[in-house]
């Protein structure tokens, strides 16, 4: 049960820094997912290929971990807040050159790999600042539940960012929800400007290769830390299936535009869902066993998706990909902050970030050149299963993670 001195998420979002901080994750996650999913859905549209499509998650993974344990170091070595105004600066040229291709008359679909690998760079950089800006925000007793509205914050703002662009690209095209990415990451820096941190960092970390080794001994040092890393890794490495339902909604489901927007926005519908009670319910003590049961559902779901052949059977089983799929995030989320001394989060973050990276990055890669040589529907089911055995072995090679405890 929750202890009496537990806080509640309205008086969590009682302090002003926080309210900003998150307020501007959600104007920049709509941002972000609405031109990712744009793009996704304009290089199948362009190409028809589902070899191209992996292409994306590939080329876009490449520089990702660099950029990543970078932004980890600089996160431990410098303000924090100035590091997520300069990523997001990247991010806001990105969406507008975005718009300057979609207003030419025949682009090239090289520019959309460039602008996209270049965008993911520096959220990859960004994500480490973000993360580890919160304890800095909080004291240590509302962490738990800030990590928990933040969680909430980011599921809302990717199901808004998916479902908007497939609105918009199929009521004017592409470049709108471009032009409304430019919007929401200009209100999110204005807000990011306004946060101030009340304490200064107790100690200075030198950037370099021995900070560096710091960061990555912590996470293979700590068993529960690393399994429930690696699990989710994995897990979306092999059963995620966002690379596929621009095909689902195209050549499957035969639902169009408008209808691939309400699918990739299914898995935050449920994500949102799931966040909204994770707020007012009593924090999850268990947060070992939570991961890894909420891996298998997910694998289960993933299963269902993959075996849809009507557009409301693929709705419920992505919404349940999403529910799934929030309760590991927070769950791991809550383990590797409240586990991780405040002067390695930033590097602790971006070791996490990495394993994120990986996981949402090469599946869209893997899901692609599967696909390819055999068939969408093998590529998701194939990869549903393959959460199954990840899971067993992990939580038998890892049994610290399923101990695990608040």
């Amino acid at each position: 049960m929750a202890s009496s001195a537990e806080p509640s998420a309205i008086a969590v979002l009682g302090r002003p820094g926080l309210r900003r901080w998150i307020l501007a994750r959600l104007f920049a996650g709509i941002a972000i997912t609405s031109v990712r999913a744009t793009v996704l859905w304009q290089v199948y549209d362009m190409t028809k290929s589902t070899a191209l499509l992996g292409l994306v998650g590939l080329l876009s993974f490449i520089p990702a971990p660099f950029a990543a344990l970078s932004g980890g170091l600089a996160a431990d070595a410098y303000d924090r807040r100035k590091i997520v105004l300069v990523s997001q600066s990247i991010g806001f040229t990105c969406a507008a050159l975005f718009v300057l291709l979609n207003s030419l008359s025949a682009p090239s679909i090289a520019w959309f790999y460039l602008l996209f690998v270049i965008n993911g760079a520096a959220l990859a950089f960004e994500a480490p600042s973000r993360a580890s800006m919160l304890p800095r925000l909080v004291p240590p007793e509302e962490l738990g539940r800030a990590v928990t509205v933040m969680s909430t914050v980011q599921a809302m703002a990717f199901v808004t960012g998916p479902a908007v662009a497939g609105l918009l690209i199929g009521s004017g095209g592409p470049r709108l929800p471009c032009i409304l990415a430019c919007v929401l990451l200009a209100i999110s820096f204005a807000l990011v400007i306004g946060v101030r941190v009340s304490e200064a960092p107790t100690k200075k970390v030198a950037v370099g290769l021995t900070a560096l080794r710091e960061g990555l001994g912590y996470v293979l040092k700590n068993r529960a830390v690393l399994g429930a890393l690696s699990i989710d890794l994995f897990a979306v490495l092999f059963g995620g299936a966002t690379a596929m339902l621009p095909v689902y909604a195209s050549d499957i489901l035969h639902v169009g535009a408008n209808g691939y927007g309400i699918l990739a926005a299914a898995l935050d519908v449920g994500a949102v869902a799931t966040s909204l009670a994770l707020v007012v319910l009593p924090p999850i003590r268990r947060i070992g066993r939570a991961i890894v049961i909420s891996v298998l559902v997910y694998g289960m779901a993933t299963i269902a998706f993959g075996l849809s052949r009507t557009f409301p059977m693929a709705l419920c089983a992505y919404v349940m990909v999403g529910i799934a799929d929030q309760v590991s995030v927070v769950s791991r989320s809550t383990l590797v902050q409240m586990s991780t001394p405040d002067d390695l989060r930033g590097r602790v973050s971006s070791v996490s970030m990495v394993f994120i990276l990986a996981s949402n990055q090469l599946s869209v890669a893997e899901s692609g050149f599967v696909a390819a040589m055999t068939s969408p529907q093998f590529s998701v089911v194939a990869g549903g299963i393959m959460v199954f055995v990840v899971s067993a072995v992990i939580a038998l090679v890892v049994p610290q993670l399923w101990r695990y405890e608040r």
